[in-house]
């Protein structure tokens, strides 16, 4: 594959990476709730749903999920109920007044929730099905097209999620954290993940 075509793939998927979605709206909330760890970890998980899409992708599946008006339903509003619960607990706890821990059981946690978040959102197996084909030949290796541009991709994703996360983060870590701006936090993180939810549930 030249690199005219690579560029090229690069800047029509840029602008779906840069939309907000669940993914986006996820990190964004555990930079303003967890700082900068939690965010990169909710990264790493966000990606790591990406690859489980590419390697879902090359088996052949998410073309059955696609063809499946039934499993794409299934899939999308296990991803509604999932950011749906987050942001319950979110609001609950600002409203509350009780510190809501994201990340209860440490790293491991914060990584699962971040590849449940983009893992049950079916757009991400919608790329590779509508965008990829576009830009492959088939006189060429097949496998190896869907690789490169698969890494173009998730690269993109891993860097301007991994820097807005970064970059909230810092912002929100600028004053001392209190009780109260705690609480505000956790309000406007949640509020963020149901946004996320009712966006992902209007399709």
């Amino acid at each position: 594959m030249d690199m005219t075509k690579s560029i090229v793939f690069a800047a029509t998927v840029l602008p779906l990476v840069c939309t907000p979605g669940p993914d986006l709206i996820y990190i964004t909330a555990q930079a303003l709730a967890g700082g900068r760890k939690a965010a990169l970890r909710a990264n790493t998980g966000v990606i790591i749903g990406y690859l489980t899409h590419a390697m879902l992708a090359a088996l052949g599946v998410a073309t059955l999920v696609a063809a499946s008006p039934v499993l794409f339903e299934t899939l999308r509003w296990c991803g509604v109920a999932y950011l749906a619960y987050l942001a319950f607990r979110m609001i609950r706890s600002a409203i509350g007044g009780a510190r809501l821990s994201l990340d209860p059981s440490g790293p491991p946690a914060s990584l699962m929730k971040g590849f449940m978040t983009s893992f049950f959102n079916p757009k991400g197996l919608l790329v590779y099905l509508a965008i990829l084909p576009n830009f492959m030949n088939a006189s060429e290796g097949i496998a190896q097209q869907a690789v490169l541009l698969s890494g173009i991709f998730i690269s993109l994703c891993a860097l301007i999620y991994g820097t807005l996360g970064i970059v909230v983060a810092t912002i929100g870590r600028l004053d001392t954290v209190r009780a109260s701006h705690q609480r505000v936090v956790e309000g406007v993180a949640g509020s963020l993940l149901a946004f996320a939810a009712v966006n992902m549930a209007r399709g």
